[in-house]
């Protein structure tokens, strides 16, 4: 009798186990897909962001470059053309942000670093142990206490 109960018991805790374990991973998985979905808003933000600031830098770099140009021409001084190429520049990199492939190349760049310059990517002192948080929190929290 006892051997039959025991058997229960076991086959019982192992279920609860499996049921656990897939409930910790349904949960992982919801997490994961959670975080892609903020980092995707979040970029989608910044390339928005960028495409906007284009349409304000693009309307002044034409305006300006226009002014200049005709300064140049009227004074007949070269000088007053000089600041159109930084200013050209600065325009080239927002257009390449907003419209062109600068997110590729630098998700490739990312890819490169991740896969073959690893070392850059470690963390000072390695990562946050439980231990090396707790020490801090009660050290901060001492402190506070201590006002």
């Amino acid at each position: 009798m006892g051997s039959f109960f025991s058997r229960a018991v076991d086959e019982n805790m192992r279920k609860q186990q499996e049921f656990m374990a897939m409930n910790s991973q349904l949960q992982l998985e919801r997490q994961i897909q959670m975080q892609n979905q903020m980092r995707e808003r979040q970029m989608a933000m910044q390339i928005a962001g960028s495409r906007e600031f284009l349409k304000y830098y693009g309307t002044f770099f034409t305006l300006a470059a226009v002014g200049l140009t005709a300064g140049a021409l009227k004074r007949k001084n070269p000088a007053f053309f000089i600041p159109v190429v930084p200013l050209g520049f600065v325009f080239a990199y927002q257009l390449d942000m907003g419209y062109g492939t600068l997110i590729r190349r630098m998700k490739g760049e990312a890819e490169n670093i991740i896969e073959k310059e690893n070392s850059l990517l470690a963390l000072p002192n390695g990562l946050p142990t439980f231990e090396s948080i707790e020490k801090t929190r009660k050290a901060q929290r001492k402190f506070s206490i201590d006002e």
